[in-house]
């Protein structure tokens, strides 16, 4: 009788044993998948875009996103399996966009993020799915600035990373009083206030400004064609395989007609005249 309780004792810690060994593979697959049982959800996808760019990438008073690249990152997150609301936008300043890419903060930026050779050090792009081309914009009633030599002695504003302010300073109108600011909104501010003569960046980000309601009738663009700007999708150098869907979303856009209509209801309201879309060059 002592031995079979014994080996009963022996059998009921086994048991119990295996119970918890089993328990405690089950709680280590959850943590593995982030918590989250089989028919749960795809997690969350980071998208870099602007904040402050309307008719590009505006975030709104009340918490929501509006503008073409928030239409282009929109189609494209679903065409990698994830539904809007599983979308969290990050806001991704000029300066920024590369080190939120190799950092791992994102995972890719759609920010009116001009596809060259600087940033390819750095960072690998999909697409182009735009072309925009550098232009200025000054105020309604300004007549002296009609081409870029007219900058010569002027101030000009820009944001700190991007490459228009350079174009004009090194290639166009050297002696342009050059500020740097760390948005587009504090330059438009220093424009209506006068403490600048013009703003530079792309033909799309300046009529998405002068097409805001707030501001329809204070500032004008000249009609400049100083650059070509092709629009990529930023993403961790090496990532061919995001490379490659992400082209081929973009491609879909195009050819469905999403591409046109996000177009028309972004910069439509602003006279835009947009180029076609331009054929997809990186990782080809």
């Amino acid at each position: 009788m002592k031995i079979s309780k014994a080996v009963a004792a022996a059998a009921a810690a086994v048991a119990l044993a295996l119970t918890a060994t089993a328990c405690g593979g089950s709680n280590d697959k959850a943590a593995s998948d982030g918590g989250a049982s089989g028919d749960t959800k795809k997690d969350k996808v980071v998208i870099g875009i602007k904040f402050d760019q309307p008719g590009l990438g505006l975030k709104t008073p009340d918490g929501k996103y509006t503008g073409f690249d928030v239409d282009v990152a929109t189609y494209v997150a679903k065409e990698l399996g994830y539904q809007p609301d599983q979308i969290e936008f990050k806001q991704a300043i000029s300066a920024e966009r590369e080190n939120l890419i190799s950092n791992g903060d994102v995972k890719f930026v759609v920010a009116t993020y001009s596809i060259n050779d600087k940033r390819k050090e750095k960072v690998d792009f999909a697409g182009p799915y735009f072309l925009a081309h550098q232009d200025l914009l000054v105020r309604a009633d300004d007549t002296s600035i009609t081409k870029v030599e007219d900058l010569n002695k002027k101030k000009l504003c820009s944001v700190t990373g991007s490459t228009s302010a350079q174009n004009v300073k090194k290639n166009l109108a050297p002696e342009a009083d050059l500020l740097e600011q760390g948005g587009y909104s504090e330059c438009l501010t220093g424009l209506e206030n006068k403490a600048v003569d013009a703003l530079t960046t792309d033909n799309s980000i300046l009529a998405g400004y002068a097409a805001q309601e707030k501001n329809k009738g204070k500032f004008k663009l000249v009609g400049l064609s100083m650059s070509n700007e092709n629009y990529g999708i930023g993403l961790k150098k090496g990532d061919k395989e995001l490379q490659t869907k992400i082209n081929a979303a973009l491609k879909k856009m195009v050819e469905d007609g999403s591409w046109q209509k996000a177009v028309d209801k972004n910069l439509g309201p602003a006279n835009y005249k947009n180029e076609p879309a331009p054929q997809i060059t990186e990782g080809s």
